[in-house]
């Protein structure tokens, strides 16, 4: 089963139940999640409250490719003593839910990845997301953000498993002319 959102230029937020057909539009985009859920036979949880300004909400998951879980001896550490405002949360792969100081999302995020690379000797290598190309480019600190988050985590993870270097995803990333 599955659930698709789109936000229209009008404002309104468009969902679909791929499965029944069930399509439904609102300004209210809790309303649109809370009636594509009732369609399709879900618990629905609203969202929690918004953050404190100056902070930000993410996941950070270690997609290890490895055995293990939530409950492996690499995350012993990380699991007893989690950064501030982070909690260790099982995913079926070991995940932190962060509530963090940050000018942007992105210098949230960072900060939060390099405090656990120092401390524990981890590299959080995702923010969760599951299907990263539904794309809202909503600002620098909304949903889009969080997609681009995780995608440049999973590269340069990824990247390292291939063999390539910090000097190889930066000379892509200036190849791109972005500023």
């Amino acid at each position: 089963m599955g659930l698709s959102f789109r936000r229209n230029p009008d404002g309104t937020t468009t969902g679909r139940n791929t499965d029944t057909g069930f399509t439904v539009t609102d300004t209210d985009e809790e309303e649109v999640e809370r009636r594509l859920y009732e369609d399709a036979g879900w618990d629905y949880t609203p969202p929690p409250p918004p953050v404190p300004s100056g902070y930000h909400r993410f996941a950070l998951v270690d997609d290890w490719f490895g055995n293990g879980g939530f409950g492996h001896e690499r995350y012993a550490s990380l699991r007893q003593n989690p950064p501030d405002g982070c909690t260790p949360a099982d995913w079926g792969s070991f995940a932190l839910q962060c509530e963090r100081p940050g000018g942007t999302l992105l210098e949230a995020v960072a900060d939060t990845v390099a405090e656990i690379h120092q401390r524990h000797g981890l590299v959080m290598n995702s923010l969760g997301i599951e299907k990263p190309d539904e794309w809202f480019g909503d600002g620098k600190d909304g949903y889009g953000a969080k997609i681009v988050a995780h995608l440049l985590l999973m590269a340069a993870h990824r990247a390292a498993l291939l063999g390539y270097g910090r000097e190889d995803l930066i000379r892509l990333l200036d190849a791109t002319g972005v500023e």
